[in-house]
């Protein structure tokens, strides 16, 4: 049995299990792409029964060898990097790594980014041909590749993208994951739901830069990066709650939060700012485990007060002026 596989897993918490789009997660807590490989890379350290799902890094129509290093630097309150979508490439990833993720004991999604519209169709029409492949995840918002936020920023070409894939992913649930790097994010997530988007992840990573004050250069050989860790989690969480509130709760499409997630008590504000489902991500590279510690944690805080599945927290948070109700009650 290979690792990450054990049968014998401790059972999850039903009052975690959670349902986004129709597929069943026994938790709300999933992987990021571009943080764990493409699934082999952590079963030495996570246990994938104990996942609410798995998401890839990207795939790419062609294999992609990335930018030139140096590609990640570490900063205070986390890290910036230009990886630059390096991955296998579409066929390599069917032939290599499809064997290992047709025998994951949770839900996959796979992480697919693109040039163009025609790269994103392609690629999306080959996986959803996939039984084993849950759901497919839209990079639109990609900062440290030359035409990342192409799609990303722009709501009419989101729009068409987004459709255009819907028309040959027909299978698999289709998401769409937001940049942060935009005047008004709400104006891109009507944009992708407009196009057929199932669900929505965010946020991506925030365009950063960091300096070498010895050289006098950027500290990354592309310049900027894309920030992620725990330094985004306020800048991620304020998105989340303005997307649920003025979109997608009226259209009843849920939020994959992330941005910053390191302990239960940040999935937890995430899950009450709006999101169904919460992703790891930076953790990862301090504790692989990670995912199943903010599982248990979840579990612990849904058991203290009293509710009977963790779906009783989303979008309970109130702001101030409005009503509390007995929801916002302390209980």
């Amino acid at each position: 049995m290979l690792p990450g596989m054990n049968a014998s897993a401790r059972p999850a918490d039903p009052r975690l299990h959670t349902t986004l789009c129709g597929l069943s997660l026994r938790t709300p807590v999933l992987t990021a792409s571009g943080t764990c490989g493409y699934g082999p890379e952590y079963a030495p350290y996570l246990d994938y029964h104990r996942l609410g799902g798995f998401t890839t890094k990207s795939v790419t129509r062609n294999e992609r060898p990335g930018n030139e290093p140096q590609r990640i630097v570490e900063v205070r309150g986390g890290i910036i990097n230009a990886i630059g979508l390096a991955n296998v490439g579409l066929e390599r990833f069917l032939s290599e790594k499809m064997p290992f993720i047709r025998q994951m004991p949770t839900a996959v999604f796979v992480n697919v980014a693109g040039h163009s519209i025609e790269d994103y169709h392609v690629v999306a029409e080959r996986l959803d041909a996939e039984p084993a492949i849950a759901g497919i995840e839209l990079n639109v918002s990609c900062p440290n590749v030359a035409d990342g936020l192409m799609f990303g920023t722009d709501a009419r070409r989101l729009a068409e993208l987004v459709s255009d894939v819907r028309r040959v992913v027909k299978r698999a649930v289709l998401v769409v994951k937001l940049s942060p790097n935009v005047t008004d994010i709400c104006e891109l997530a009507r944009a992708a739901i407009a196009g057929g988007a199932d669900a929505l992840s965010m946020v991506n990573t925030f365009v950063a830069l960091s300096v070498d004050i010895q050289t006098w250069r950027p500290c990354l050989a592309n310049g900027t990066g894309g920030l992620s860790g725990p330094a985004i989690k306020p800048l991620a969480l304020n998105l989340v709650h303005r997307v649920y509130r003025d979109v997608a709760r009226a259209a009843g499409v849920p939020i994959i939060g992330m941005g910053g997630i390191q302990t239960w008590a940040d999935a937890v504000e995430f899950v009450l700012a709006g999101a169904t489902a919460v992703a790891v991500g930076t953790a990862l590279f301090i504790d692989p485990a990670a995912p199943m510690a903010i599982a248990d944690g979840l579990s612990e805080y849904v058991a203290q007060r009293g509710l009977d599945n963790v779906a009783a927290l989303v979008g309970r948070l109130r702001m101030p002026g409005e009503p509390a109700g007995p929801e916002g009650q302390a209980g």
